[in-house]
C-alpha cells in the first residue's frame, strides 16, 4: 500500500509541469524618438503616453516604452531610427518633422510609424493629398494658424511694417510656414524679411542683421531655432523688438504673444491613434489628423518691458502666461 502511494505521488509530480499556466505575453515595445529638446515637443511626448494609457496601454504593463532624444542632430536622428528598426520594435512614435521623415524612411513599411508635431505632412512626403501614407505611417499635424497670428501681431503693433522670420534651411516644416507668411502677410500690411540658419550655432550670428530690418519677429515651429529661444529673446529685447511665439510654452518663456495649440492635447491625440494601430488597424489606412483648436496667449511681463499695451478687443479672450501677472 505504501509503495502504491509513493508511485501515485511520483506520477502526480511528473504531470505538474504540463498543468502549469502559460507565460504572460511580453509587452509590446514602443520606441519614442524625439528630434529636439524643447517644451512643446516634451509636452507632445507626455501627451502621447497619456493618450496610450487612456486607451488601455500602460508603460510597464501591456507596453514597454523606450525614449530617445536626438538633440536636433541629424546623425543621431538616423541612429535612433535604425536602432528601433533593427531591434524589431512593434511601433515607433516620431516627434517633429525631421524625426518623422527619418523614421518612416528607415522603417520602410516594416514597422508602423506614428508621427506627431509635423506641420506639413504632405510636403514632407509623409502622406498624399488624401491624408494617407503608403509607408505604414500616420500621425498628427501642428499646422500653424498663420492668418490668426498675423492678426494678433497687427493688433499689438498697428504701426509695424516689417515682420522677421528666422528658420533652418533643412526643416521642410519651416520652409512651408515661411511661404505661408509671405503669401498672407500683405493682407495685414506686413513685408516679410527672413534669415536662415543651417545649425543652432548660427542663430546668434544671424539675429543682429535680422533685428536691424524687422519691427517684430514671429517664431515658426522650427525645432533648431526654438532650442535657442533664450538667445533670440535676449538679442531681441536688447534691440527693443517684440518676439511672437508659435505656441504657449514660448510665450511663458518670454515671447510677447501667440496664437497656439495645446501640444499636450496634440500628444494625447497621437497616442489614441497609436492605440488604434496596436489594436490591429493599419497605420496606412488612417489619415493624418490636424489639431484644430487654438487659443490666444500673451505675457504681461514681456508686454510691459516692451512698452506695449493689451489690445482692447482682446481683453477677456486672451490668457496671460506670466508667472506673476500684474
Amino acid at each position: 500500500m505504501k509503495k502504491r502511494l509513493i508511485l501515485a505521488l511520483a506520477l502526480v509530480l511528473s504531470l505538474l509541469p504540463l498543468a502549469a499556466p502559460q507565460a504572460q505575453e511580453k509587452p509590446l515595445r514602443i520606441g519614442i524618438a524625439q528630434f529636439a529638446d524643447h517644451p512643446s515637443l516634451d509636452n507632445c511626448r507626455e501627451g502621447f503616453i497619456q493618450g496610450l494609457a487612456e486607451a488601455g496601454f500602460e508603460d510597464g504593463k501591456s507596453i514597454a516604452l523606450d525614449y530617445r532624444n536626438a538633440q536636433a542632430d541629424m546623425g543621431l536622428t538616423a541612429l535612433i531610427a535604425s536602432s528601433f528598426v533593427d531591434n524589431g520594435y512593434d511601433l515607433i512614435c516620431a516627434i517633429a518633422t525631421p524625426m518623422a521623415m527619418t523614421a518612416v524612411n528607415t522603417a520602410d513599411g516594416k514597422i508602423p510609424v506614428i508621427y506627431s508635431a509635423v506641420s506639413a505632412p504632405v510636403e514632407a512626403g509623409l502622406a498624399g493629398s488624401d491624408g494617407l501614407s503608403a509607408a505604414n505611417a500616420t500621425g498628427t499635424s501642428d499646422q500653424l494658424p498663420v492668418k490668426a497670428q498675423l492678426a494678433l501681431i497687427r493688433a499689438f503693433q498697428p504701426e509695424a511694417r516689417t515682420l522677421g522670420l528666422l528658420y533652418t534651411v533643412g526643416e521642410v516644416n519651416s520652409q512651408v510656414q515661411a511661404k505661408q507668411y509671405e503669401q498672407l502677410a500683405p493682407e495685414f500690411g506686413f513685408e516679410v524679411v527672413s534669415s536662415t540658419v543651417t545649425a543652432g550655432g548660427d542663430v546668434a550670428l544671424a539675429l543682429p542683421g535680422l533685428l536691424a530690418r524687422a519691427d517684430c519677429l514671429s517664431m515658426l515651429t522650427d525645432n533648431t531655432v526654438v532650442q535657442y529661444l533664450d538667445v533670440v529673446l535676449d538679442q531681441a529685447e536688447a534691440a527693443g523688438v517684440p518676439v511672437y511665439g508659435s505656441e504657449i510654452e514660448q510665450v511663458k518663456n518670454g515671447c510677447l504673444a501667440a496664437v497656439g495649440i495645446d501640444y499636450l492635447a496634440l500628444g494625447r491625440q497621437t497616442g489614441r491613434m497609436a492605440a488604434r494601430v496596436l489594436k490591429g488597424e493599419a497605420a496606412g489606412s488612417i489619415p493624418f489628423e490636424v489639431m484644430q483648436d487654438s487659443a490666444l496667449y500673451y505675457n504681461s511681463g514681456a508686454m510691459q518691458r516692451l512698452g506695449l499695451a493689451l489690445p482692447a478687443a482682446m481683453a477677456g479672450s486672451i490668457q496671460d502666461t506670466a508667472e506673476n501677472p500684474q
